[in-house]
């Protein structure tokens, strides 16, 4: 290692910050963070550090530096234009055996300013040893998504529950194995959901049974969104990667359920039409059962939990047996396929409004209002609907709508097979004829759809030979 990773407590101490622009703006920002009190010497002062001082978080010697600045310091920064000043900063401060560090000059540092991820009282960082300042921030970055914000809500109560902890549990290990379940189970999981009350009693609990009993799991319904991996939520992703059991449907695309935990139990309840390997209704009970044997459940689909999912009926069941739940929302099919194909859902001269309708047909027809589905200035995305395409094209013309009205069809939307068609409700079905798209394939009628050919920007990648 270049340098010692280390944390220093600055509260109440004076640190000297030498130089008054933006840079020395963002160094004093993160001592006033950490506590420390602030005094920058610099005859003149940047907008940003001018706010600070006049709202007395941080004081100002309005002047050129002085060795006698360095006169009970406890951490020096500078960050003037000076090389020589700069040079002389460090010197001087490292005799005084006081930290230094010169701006972008790793050659005069005692010590670097990493990339911060802060979750107080949880904080981590990342250093190139002035190597790179930008990849530690890439670095930052890529750590960023993999960090909930709720981790310093979780240090701090496991701060509460320390003491108890050590009282529960004599040996080291067996404190150990606690931490390791509390940490990664459902207690974690309610605080990063901000359920703070749910997590002490669920930690109040997992004391009190402390391995006696099996307590129970949870259930997190996720959506995987329309199929590419990268338009998944953070929170999605990191619950699949902890899960238990996955529980998922015909229209989770292959790369997203690659995403889950290697060594969890994948349990398939795909809907085809006709064809149902498993009933809703089982399905309900299923995720029940799951929980109540202790196991962290992600029940996966495609698309968004509440937009044509029936996550409303799993959760009913769900909170009817006293399991816990969350729902994790994603970006619905209409919303990620419409815009991989260029197809802006509203626009201010040609849609104001756009309605969401499942296509799925039933005894042959569809129970819909097709007088409101007729109506102007409207777009009308019809999910499930490619067999029951002839009805929609006949019943909307029935009603009021041009058969030259546009037409759109996405299959596989946001994917490496997506296949955009466009028409008109009058010849759209022989183009289905002709290009034999296959489910899951969106339907979107409106003059929105007019835009697809200029405002297409998503390339379907190469395949390889």
């Amino acid at each position: 290692m270049d340098f010692l990773p280390i944390f220093i407590d600055i509260k109440g101490k004076l640190c000297l910050v030498v130089g008054g622009g933006e840079v020395a703006a963002r160094k004093a920002s993160l001592l006033l963070k950490a506590g420390g009190h602030v005094r920058v010497v610099s005859p003149d002062l940047c907008p940003s550090l001018k706010s600070e001082l006049d709202r007395g978080l941080i004081e100002q010697e309005a002047r050129e530096y002085a060795v006698d600045d360095l006169n009970d310091c406890h951490l020096v920064i500078a960050s003037t234009d000076n090389p020589a000043i700069n040079r002389q900063i460090y010197e001087q401060a490292s005799r005084l055996r006081i930290p230094v560090n010169v701006v972008d000059q790793p050659e005069l540092c005692t010590f670097i300013v990493p990339s911060i991820i802060d979750r107080s009282p949880v904080v981590a960082a990342v250093s190139t040893g002035g190597a790179s300042p930008i990849l530690a921030r890439l670095i930052r970055t890529r750590l960023e998504t993999l960090i909930p914000a709720g981790y310093g809500h979780l240090a701090a109560l496991a701060l509460r529950f320390r003491d108890s902890v050590k009282e529960r549990f004599d040996k080291p290990s067996d404190r150990r194995r606690f931490w390791e379940k509390v940490l990664e189970g459902g207690v974690a999981e309610r605080v990063f959901a901000g359920h703070m009350r749910e997590a002490e009693t669920a930690m109040e609990q997992a004391l009190a049974e402390s391995g006696q009993t099996q307590s129970v799991g949870e259930v997190y319904l996720v959506g995987g969104g329309p199929g590419d991996p990268d338009l998944l939520t953070f929170r999605a992703l990191r619950l699949m990667q902890q899960a238990d059991v996955v529980v998922h449907d015909r229209l989770v695309a292959k790369p997203i359920l690659e995403l889950t935990r290697r060594d969890a139990e994948r349990i398939y309840v795909g809907k085809e039409r006709d064809r149902h390997s498993m009933r809703q209704e089982e399905i309900n009970r299923l995720l029940v059962r799951l929980a109540k044997a202790g196991k962290r459940v992600v029940r996966l689909k495609g698309g968004d939990p509440f937009i044509f999912g029936r996550g409303g009926e799993e959760i009913d069941t769900l909170s009817a047996e006293g399991v816990p739940f969350q729902v994790i929302p994603a970006i619905t099919a209409a919303s990620g396929c419409a815009a991989y194909a260029g197809i802006p859902l509203t626009h201010r001269e040609y849609a104001q409004s756009v309605t969401f309708v499942t296509g799925h047909l039933k005894d042959g027809t569809m129970n819909l209002n097709w007088n409101q589905l007729a109506q102007p200035n409207q777009t009308v995305v019809f999910y499930m609907g490619l067999l029951g395409l002839p009805v929609i094209c006949r019943e909307l013309v029935k009603h009021g709508v041009s058969p030259e009205m546009p037409v759109a069809l996405i299959q596989q939307g946001t994917t490496e097979n997506q296949r955009v068609f466009t028409g008109t409700l009058s010849d759209i079905e022989s183009i289905v004829e002709r290009e034999k798209p296959k489910p899951p394939t969106l339907i979107i009628v409106g003059h929105v759809v007019e835009l697809q050919e200029k405002l297409s920007w998503y390339k379907v990648p190469d395949k390889e030979e």
